[in-house]
C-alpha cells in the first residue's frame, strides 16, 4: 500500500504558518544534510498531495524553474521532481488546473485518500496547506510525519494539531539536528492498543 509522507515547517510554538499564512519566519538555507533528507525523503514518491492555495502557489513557481536561468541548481532539480510527479489539489472550489499532471479531487477525503493509497504507485507527498493536514491528521491518513522544526517562536498562527478532538499519540522514529538550526523529527502514528 501506498504510503502518504508529510513534510512541514514548523515553529517550536507548533505553528506552520502565521495566521496569514506568512512563511518569514522559516529556514530556507538549508544545509546539505537537510537536502539530502529531504531526496531520501522524496525517492518512494511519484505524486504529491496539497490543498488548493499551495497548490496555486506552487503552480506559479515551479514549471518555469526548471529552465529559469535564475533558478538556483537546487532549485532546478526540485522542479524536475514537482513537474513529473502527479499532483492531487484537493480542493471543493478549484475547477481547472493548468500545472501538467494535476488531478483535482473534490470527494469525500477518506475515501478518495483509501482509494488513491490502493492504487499502483509510488508514495505521496503531502505538503499543506494547515487546514487539509489538519483534516488529513483528524482522520489519521498520514504514515510518516516529517516536521521541521525551525529555530523560531512565532506567537501565533495556524496549527495542524489544533482541531483534534481526542488525544493523538506519535512514536519518534528519527530525529536530526541540521547545522542549518532545523531539528527535523520523524515521528509515525503510535500503535493503537
Amino acid at each position: 500500500m501506498r504510503k502518504i509522507k508529510l513534510q512541514m515547517q514548523t515553529s517550536v510554538d507548533g505553528f506552520v504558518c502565521g495566521p496569514n499564512g506568512e512563511l518569514d519566519w522559516t529556514v530556507w538555507n538549508w544545509d546539505e544534510e537537510l537536502k539530502n533528507y529531504v531526496k531520501e525523503l522524496m525517492a518512494s514518491a511519484d505524486s504529491f498531495i496539497a490543498g488548493r492555495v499551495l497548490y496555486e502557489g506552487m503552480s506559479t513557481y515551479w514549471p518555469a524553474a526548471e529552465t529559469n536561468p535564475e533558478s538556483s541548481e537546487d532549485d532546478k532539480a526540485a522542479a524536475r521532481n514537482f513537474n513529473t510527479m502527479t499532483k492531487h489539489v484537493f480542493s471543493k472550489t478549484l475547477t481547472h488546473a493548468d500545472w501538467n499532471n494535476t488531478i483535482i479531487e473534490s470527494g469525500d477525503l477518506v475515501e478518495t485518500v483509501n482509494r488513491l493509497k490502493n492504487q499502483d504507485g509510488g508514495d505521496f507527498m503531502l505538503y499543506g496547506g494547515a487546514g487539509l493536514v489538519s483534516s488529513f491528521i483528524q482522520n489519521n491518513l498520514i504514515d510518516e510525519y516529517h516536521l521541521f522544526l525551525n529555530p523560531s517562536a512565532i506567537g501565533k498562527g495556524k496549527p495542524i494539531f489544533g482541531d483534534l478532538t481526542e488525544k493523538f499519540g506519535l512514536e519518534l522514529v528519527r530525529s536530526k539536528a541540521c547545522s542549518c538550526g532545523i531539528v527535523v523529527l520523524h515521528y509515525a502514528p503510535a500503535k493503537q492498543s
